[in-house]
């Protein structure tokens, strides 16, 4: 006498019963409950009538299983293909129950290590890292047994549903939307190639991202962002100077190195990024970019050029000489900082969306801001920072340096001197040097 039970590690039901001396198990995609038990008993007992009656079929009722190819019997051409279908067709409308995929797929543990090893090749070492920690935290647990052709839809959507409700680490709340999301998009990458390999149809179909909440930026205004560098330690002025008035991201201002400042032409050439302490290619093409030097930039790389020039690769490190770790700045330098002046608390990355937003306050053009900071068009440049838009003009870098001579007039300030005008002729703005850093 055959059963209808529950899989304990993902709660689907399936049939337990014997035919021809031997014990068969097959799953279907309904999960436990009572309406979902009665159609499958339905079924089984459908399965024992006609066992009993010598006409069972095991390819007509589970044509994907490993099974049916130990039970197939002679038939005549076409006998079989239209009975399966109309089988299918029977079960598809009594009770849902599916076996999807082919048969002797691997396991998704066996196929997640396949994919990784050709797949690592492409990626940074950093991503590498993230990808190994979700694989082995979150992918594996839950799937490493299950074969890659039998993952249903509902399974995922089961799945999705669970990970809205775990507790996110150090956070009073759940995961976010975004997480969420990029798990899911870490098993969709390897559902849908081991699809492709094995010829099934991919269970991801029209399952579609979680909508994420937009975030904001919050820069600060040129007020904050002077105060902050006449406040700040003198040995990081200059380099939160370069920060807030290059847009260079974390890992690419303190990834950089003596070889990347050109002086002469004043750029600053961004072709590395550092990761865990590392030395990278930067996060995309795009961001292999020269970032044109304002006054104030050239003259804390030039105070910075008798801290650490000669003596250390990198243009900020440590005493040690070696390169900075963004999150000790952040925690030892930057929220003291903040808490000093009564700001608002925000990431040191809001350095970047402050020199976007200045620049464009300044009336510098689109184009020339997207390229400095290492974006391939203006799109995101108007999406993010729309409203911070103004009537724009045409402009190479000189607006933003007359709005940071403007701001500075009267004020004993840092004085920044502008760079030659588009006509050739130097301003006659006196500058003084920003205070000599010394060591991190």
């Amino acid at each position: 006498m055959g059963s209808v039970r529950k899989r304990e590690d993902n709660g689907l039901l399936f049939i337990d019963f014997r035919y021809k001396g031997a014990r068969c198990r097959e799953q279907t995609a309904l999960t436990d409950s009572s309406a979902n038990r009665k159609k499958v008993q339905k079924v089984l007992e459908r399965i024992e009538t006609e066992i009993a009656a010598g006409t069972f079929e095991y390819r007509r009722f589970f044509p994907g299983s490993k099974n049916a190819e130990k039970f197939d019997v002679p038939t005549k051409p076409n006998t079989v293909t239209q009975t399966a279908q109309s089988a299918e067709g029977i079960l598809a409308q009594e009770v849902n129950v599916v076996t999807t995929g082919v048969a002797g797929t691997p396991k998704l543990s066996e196929f997640a290590e396949i994919w990784y090893n050709e797949k690592e090749v492409e990626w940074r070492r950093s991503h590498k890292t993230n990808i190994r920690a979700d694989l082995d935290g979150r992918i594996i647990p839950r799937w490493g047994e299950w074969e890659v052709g039998r993952i249903t839809k509902a399974d995922i959507l089961a799945y999705r549903a669970d990970l809205a409700k775990v507790q996110a680490r150090n956070k009073g709340g759940v995961l976010s939307n975004r997480r969420i999301n990029k798990l899911v998009n870490l098993l969709r990458q390897i559902i849908n190639e081991a699809a492709d390999r094995f010829d099934f149809r991919t269970p991801f179909q029209n399952i579609k991202q979680l909508k994420m909440k937009r975030t904001d930026i919050d820069p600060f205004t040129l007020d904050e962002v002077m105060l902050m560098l006449n406040t700040v330690r003198p040995d990081f002025r200059s380099y939160y100077t370069v920060r807030f008035f290059t847009g260079m991201r974390s890992g690419e201002i303190n990834g950089l190195k003596w070889k990347y400042v050109d002086f002469e032409r004043r750029l600053i050439l961004v072709r590395e990024t550092i990761v865990l302490g590392e030395d990278e290619y930067t996060k995309n093409d795009s961001s292999q970019r020269d970032i044109h030097m304002s006054q104030a930039v050239y003259d804390a790389l030039k105070a910075q050029e008798k801290v650490t020039l000669g003596k250390c690769d990198y243009v900020f490190c440590t005493r040690n000489l070696t390169p900075l770790d963004n999150k000790n700045v952040t925690d030892r330098v930057w929220y003291p900082l903040l808490r000093h002046l009564n700001l608002e608390r925000r990431r040191a990355y809001q350095t970047r969306h402050t020199a976007a937003t200045l620049w464009l306050a300044s009336g510098e053009a689109p184009e020339w801001i997207a390229r400095q900071m290492g974006h391939t068009t203006t799109e995101m440049l108007f999406r993010v920072y729309s409203r911070y838009v103004p009537n724009l003009t045409r402009q190479d870098g000189s607006a933003f340096e007359r709005l940071l001579m403007q701001n500075a007039a009267g004020a004993q300030r840092t004085s920044i001197a502008p760079s030659a005008t588009e006509s050739g002729e130097p301003t006659k703005q006196e500058k003084t040097h920003i205070e000599e850093p010394s060591h991190v």
